[in-house]
């Protein structure tokens, strides 16, 4: 088990997987009997910033539905913002029958946007 100061990248990987859990409305009793740990260690991964052994940041990454290159490729992730990023692990995380109204939604700004550009309102 490593600290949080000798794991670059995962600064944040506790309250993720714990947002994570909440939007996929898991108990942490249930996540942890999933990636077979126990409540107390999900709860101080979550709270503690305790950086759990490999096979459990691997588990824990698959049901949560983490982006795996935030916590193992950091230098990508900072390339992006931090709204993107935000707005890209939601998305993860959102029910599939969701997806043709957030697709609609990003596809009308996409137009509002090439239109700002031709009449030269950007």
């Amino acid at each position: 088990m490593a600290n949080i100061e000798d794991c670059p990248g995962f600064e944040t990987f506790g309250a993720d997987v714990k947002a994570a859990r909440s939007a996929k409305h898991l108990s942490r009793k249930t996540l942890a009997e999933i990636v077979n740990i126990d409540s107390r260690y999900l709860a101080n991964i979550e709270n503690e910033g305790t950086i759990p052994a490999l096979p459990v940041i691997i588990q824990l990454i698959k049901v949560c539905g983490l982006p795996v290159e935030r916590y193992f490729n950091p230098e990508v992730m900072r390339e992006e913002s931090a709204q993107r990023q935000r707005v890209s692990h939601k998305l993860k995380l959102c029910p599939e029958h969701y997806l043709p109204v957030i697709e609609g939604a990003i596809d009308g700004a996409l137009k509002i946007e090439q239109s700002a550009k031709e009449t030269g309102d950007v």
